[in-house]
This record gives structure tokens, C-alpha cells and sequence, in this order.
């Protein structure tokens, strides 16, 4: 697998609204909404860049992840129907979210993407993507880790968050790609990707279940 590491310094660039949002998130989820992470050292220990992708059950989410990632922000991947209007919009923007069209290949959102990992940040990715158009969303995700041959950090988020419940969070270990990089970045090492993925976290649920 490749290291973890850049040529490229990680910029620590920080807004008010992400750093208001983890503070206001971080109390909620040490109060009404508990959560439980395992194996947090993993994305502790990491640096950027490399892509954290996880299981999508809740609009809490992507600050669930932002929490345990404390000296960096993520820069999630979201619905573009999300920032409809002035102040979404401009809110989003703070949280520095990636806004991609559920309708079409986004290709302004792919480059974006890479940029993104160039610059030496973190994606966030929901590879289910939405309910009516999971495939799309988990081929891009291939695409995209294929082409910035980053590492690929799972985690399994166990039910939705919700309030007075504690909810179980995993971080898997970073995915081992080398075999798929070798084969260049095609429509079948993304299929196989896909499946990877598919399998990984149909695995990391399965461990958890067990363990119950």
C-alpha cells in the first residue's frame, strides 16, 4: 500500500463555521446523541491525504466522523440539493463541502475531488451515496481513490444516530490496493473496487453483529 504521506504539506485550513459545527456537534454527542468509537487510533495516527468513506445513516454523520479528526478538516462529498438558496449555500461552503449532482457524472465534482487530495485534505465519501443511486456514487468513489492512489480508511457506522442511544462507531484498516493500481484505472478496477468496498463493510457489519 502506499504511505500515507505527501510531497505536498496538508493545508490546515480552518474556518469558523467547521470549527463551530465540531464544538456544537461535539457536545451534542457527548450528551443527547452518545457515541462509541473503536479503534479511533487508527484515524488519530493517520495524515493526509487519504480518504475516509463510511456508511451513510443520518445527517449527523459527517460530524460524527469530524470529531475524532481533530487537527484537520474533512471536506465531504454531499448531495447538491442540499445548498439550494443563499445561506445554505454559503454555510456549506464554510463546512467545506463538495457538492455533486445525483443526476449525472459530475466531472467539476470529480476534479474537485482531486484537487482536493493534490492539495494534501481529506475526502469524506458515503460510498452508498443515496438510496435511488447507490452505484453511482460507489463508482466515482473507485475512480477517484484509483486515480489519487491515497489511502482508503473504512468505517462502519452501527445504526443511525439518534437521541439517548448510544451508537457503535469502527475505523477499519486503511484498504490494500496495490494489486488495482497496478492495473491501471479502467472501468473493471473500479468494478472491482466497488466490490471491495461492498465487501469490506458488509464484513466490518457482520463482525459487529457477531460480537453482540
Amino acid at each position: 500500500m502506499q504511505n500515507n504521506t505527501s510531497e505536498t504539506a496538508p493545508k490546515r485550513e480552518r474556518t469558523a463555521i467547521y470549527t463551530l459545527a465540531r464544538i456544537i456537534f461535539g457536545f451534542l454527542f457527548h450528551t443527547i446523541f452518545p457515541l462509541r468509537f473503536h479503534n479511533a487510533q487508527i484515524v488519530e495516527e493517520m495524515q493526509p491525504p487519504y480518504i475516509i468513506m463510511a456508511n451513510h445513516r443520518s445527517f449527523a454523520d459527517p460530524m460524527a466522523l469530524a470529531i475524532k479528526v481533530k487537527r484537520y478538516e474533512i471536506r465531504f462529498i454531499g448531495k447538491r440539493e442540499l445548498a439550494h438558496g443563499r445561506l445554505k449555500s454559503w454555510l456549506f461552503s464554510g463546512l467545506h463541502m463538495i457538492l455533486v449532482s445525483r443526476h449525472a457524472t459530475d466531472m467539476a465534482a470529480m476534479r474537485q475531488c482531486m484537487q482536493t487530495l493534490k492539495e494534501g485534505h481529506i475526502l469524506g465519501i458515503f460510498p452508498e451515496g443515496t438510496r435511488h443511486q447507490p452505484e453511482m456514487m460507489q463508482h466515482g468513489t473507485a475512480i477517484i481513490a484509483l486515480r489519487a492512489r491515497v489511502p482508503l480508511l473504512p468505517v462502519y457506522i452501527d445504526g443511525k444516530i439518534r437521541p439517548f442511544h448510544i451508537t457503535h462507531i469502527y475505523y477499519g484498516k486503511p484498504m490494500e490496493l496495490d494489486d488495482l493500481y497496478a492495473q491501471g484505472v479502467n472501468n473493471d478496477t473500479a468494478h472491482q473496487l466497488c466490490q471491495r468496498i461492498h465487501d469490506v463493510f458488509y464484513a466490518m457489519r457482520d463482525e459487529v453483529h457477531a460480537s453482540k
